[in-house]
């Protein structure tokens, strides 16, 4: 027969299931946001406290506490600034519109939103808006550039490239040429990876 009080279950719908995934499964965010998204997941499928703990290398209170810190605040609650008790002026869907928007949307005369113009569109203070950024791992400030050749000597000539750089030969110069005719360049060579939780945008180089 079971002892102590019962615990209250966590209902998760489909977008915050999918939400808490994200933050689950990222590999750029915080390791303790991570380990949250984990536990209110485990919980929402019906795992002990107990069982939760010992898996996660936490105590039983511990977990406790991340249980209704998102029973009461949401994926909000996650995070460490948090205090329990604080009262919420702003609900869950006022937060996804913001990341939504920051994700899915272009501001005025500009490519990405930042925290200043997206505080302005809001009407949301800047504190508010960075501290939902770092939370979600939104970085519309930064991009990745990658390139991915079809060459398939690719390998073998980099490694010859770098060799150059580790170990150049003796009384030796290298030089690098790279000249192409008048080119109007309309868009990139590989399609754009876009901005999303815990990743930022990729582009290619050229």
């Amino acid at each position: 027969m079971p002892r102590g009080r019962p615990v209250a279950p966590i209902l998760l719908n489909d977008d915050e299931k999918t939400q808490l995934m994200s933050l689950a499964n990222s590999r750029a965010l915080p390791h303790g946001l991570v380990q949250r998204a984990q536990i209110v997941l485990a919980c929402a499928d019906g795992e002990a406290n107990s069982s939760i703990a010992d898996r996660v290398k936490l105590n039983k209170a511990t977990v406790g506490k991340w249980r209704q810190r998102y029973r009461e605040f949401g994926i909000e609650g996650l995070h460490e600034e948090l205090r329990p008790g604080r009262p919420r002026s702003i609900d869950d869907e006022r937060v996804a519109e913001v990341i939504n928007k920051a994700l899915q949307t272009q501001p005025p005369g500009a490519t990405h939103w930042s925290v200043r113009s997206m505080a302005e569109h809001t009407g949301i203070s800047k504190s508010t808006v960075q501290r939902w950024f770092d939370l979600f791992g939104v970085q519309p400030h930064r991009q990745r550039h990658f390139k991915l050749s079809n060459d398939p000597f690719f390998i073998e000539k980099v490694r010859d490239i770098v060799g150059l750089y580790l170990n150049p030969p003796d009384h030796a110069m290298v030089l690098c040429v790279d000249e192409k005719s008048q080119i109007q360049a309309l868009d990139r060579t590989q399609p754009m990876l876009p901005m999303g939780l815990g990743y930022v945008e990729g582009v290619t180089h050229d």
